[in-house]
């Protein structure tokens, strides 16, 4: 079984004259980047690597993540900043089958439509507030009775779960 994580990058600022690829994190966000990477240990969910958006809002995500999660192996890939689904897709059915469990951290509207693509069942409450609103630092944690991500198809996914700040108790969704 393969095991994609979904998440979105957590909550950023909006400083004047700053690029959108070059935006941080608000603390808001920190906060939230951290709280996920605790959830992420606390349930077992280690990656076996990491692909991550060039953007520095994903960037120190992911480095607030990984200071929990523990070292793993990752890899920025600029297909994922403002990709649609056909080029996420892509992506992920590029990595190699070694990685078991595959963590993703980028943007909407592309994660959210990434996730509704892949997912064919699973846990119903989480689908439909997956469907109603991806907020920052959401976690997708979607599961493939597969054995290469190349086999990775449209509604071929199981939902496990869909986690958010709001949802494990560490604060708000936005």
């Amino acid at each position: 079984m393969l095991r994609l994580l979904l998440l979105r990058h957590a909550k950023a600022a909006w400083p004047p004259g700053v690029l959108d690829l070059d935006r941080p994190l608000a603390a808001r966000g920190q906060e939230a980047a951290v709280a996920m990477g605790n959830y992420i240990k606390r349930e077992c969910f280690a990656p076996d690597l990491a692909i991550v958006s060039p953007a520095r809002r994903t960037q120190e995500t992911w480095e607030l993540v990984q200071s929990i999660v523990g070292e793993v192996p990752s890899r920025q890939d600029g297909r994922i900043y403002e990709a649609p689904v056909a080029r996420l897709l892509d992506v992920l059915q590029e990595v190699e089958p070694e990685a078991r469990t595959l963590l993703m951290i980028g943007h909407n509207p592309g994660f959210e439509e990434l996730a509704s693509f892949l997912i064919g069942e699973g846990d119903m409450d989480g689908i439909l507030r997956l469907g109603r609103k991806y907020p920052t630092a959401g976690l997708a944690v979607i599961d493939f009775p597969r054995e290469s991500w190349a086999e990775v198809t449209r509604k071929s996914g199981r939902l496990d779960r869909f986690a958010t700040p709001k949802s494990i108790g560490e604060g708000d969704d936005d």
